[in-house]
């Protein structure tokens, strides 16, 4: 005979409780309402910094609770962090590139484009 050891239907075992998720699901929301209203306010150049760091703290929230990184093992949140700089080092790689062909763009191909 064998025997398992699996949980009967309908029943799971969550390591964080429901108050937790929710306090992260407010948390995000509240976010939300500050990338909005942040929006509506022009900060000049700090626009782009606090949309970043709004950004990554909601990110961050995300890993950690609904990723359950917080309570894995380190090995894997540095497997994240790794693969997270490695992206950013792609796209800066890729993105040293644009002054090569720059001056080969059509002026006003583009509704982007500056001159």
């Amino acid at each position: 005979m064998t025997e398992t050891s699996s949980t009967p239907h309908g029943l799971s075992i969550h390591i964080m409780g429901v108050p937790v998720l929710l306090a992260v699901w407010a948390l995000l929301v509240v976010g939300t309402v500050v990338t909005v209203v942040a929006a509506g306010i022009d900060f000049g150049a700090f626009n782009l910094w606090l949309a970043m760091a709004i950004a990554t703290v909601k990110a961050s929230l995300v890993a950690l609770y609904f990723m359950h990184l917080r309570y894995d093992r380190p090995f894997n949140a540095i497997v994240l962090v790794g693969s997270l700089l490695f992206v950013m080092l792609f796209i800066g790689l890729a993105l040293t590139d644009t002054a090569q062909y720059q001056p080969e763009m059509i002026p006003g191909y583009s509704p982007g484009m500056k001159e």
